[in-house]
């Protein structure tokens, strides 16, 4: 008697995961625009600290860009989210941001820069963490679980972020346009604090959602207003190419961390 019950309850649950959330779209399409500049210049992305003596480097850069191509565009099927997601999260998490950016802060642990760093690739990595929860069939505890450490993750990635701004004032300001008024250092400090105050409001969980909304509106803004007139200012900068394509996958990032805590709230 409650098999039909049953059947409806799936077949809403079907239609439910038909459509992918776009954040994780706007992640997947990040990654492989990160992927196809490392290919394009044949060299690992800025992001990732390779020693430039390291055995067969340039064999390992192609092969590192391949994987991330081929995982981005997995992230962007449904059918094939989880591994792909989780192939990003293994990645990022051990060797970019462990093996990689771990030896540069053992080397410079009193410059904040280098943990600025490692924060935009940690946060890639808490994106696809959240995206396999989400995606993979594992107990719902678990996959709770997962997303809230991908979402902790981003938050404190958030404060590091913000903390960057103040550091380096003087080399945040100038990236933000003369002409937006009042003045670029006001922006500089405006969009620091936000960062600070979204990633204590992801930590507490106090207004999350509305942080993670605005983290990505903010992170939209500085495609606009920044990468993109830098691109065109200067369109072979190897560095320039990838801070944006970076910018993209943060972006995709926050998007996914305020889907999830959406899907938290229902």
């Amino acid at each position: 008697m409650l098999l039909g019950p049953a059947i409806e309850r799936g077949k809403i649950m079907t239609a439910g995961k038909a459509t992918m959330p776009f954040g994780w779209r706007v992640f997947g399409v990040g990654i492989m625009a990160l992927a196809m500049v490392c290919l394009a210049w044949g060299d690992f992305d800025p992001g990732q600290p390779v020693p430039r003596d390291f055995p067969d480097r340039n064999a390992l850069a192609y092969a590192a860009a391949v994987f991330m191509l081929v995982a981005g565009a997995a992230v962007e099927w449904r059918r094939t989210a989880a591994w792909g997601a989780a192939a990003l999260t293994v990645y990022y998490a051990l060797i970019v941001v462990i093996l990689m950016n771990g030896r540069v802060a053992l080397a410079h642990y009193a410059e904040f820069g280098t943990y600025g760093g490692a924060a935009e690739q940690l946060a890639i990595a808490a994106g696809g963490l959240i995206i396999y929860a989400a995606s993979a069939r594992i107990d719902p505890a678990l996959a709770a679980r997962l997303t809230r450490l991908g979402q902790r993750a981003f938050g404190v990635c958030a404060l590091l972020f913000g903390g960057a701004h103040f550091f380096y004032m003087n080399l945040t300001a100038p990236l933000v346009p003369k002409w937006l008024p009042p003045s670029q250092e006001f922006w500089a400090y405006a969009t620091g604090v936000g960062f600070v105050a979204a990633g204590v409001a992801i930590l507490t969980g106090v207004q999350a959602r509305f942080a993670a909304v605005l983290l990505t509106a903010m992170f939209a803004s500085f495609t606009v207003l920044v990468h993109v007139p830098m691109l065109l200012a200067q369109p072979s900068s190897h560095w320039i190419w990838s801070e944006n394509d970076l910018n993209l996958a943060v972006l995709g990032t926050a998007w996914v961390v305020a889907d999830s805590l959406a899907r938290a709230q229902r």
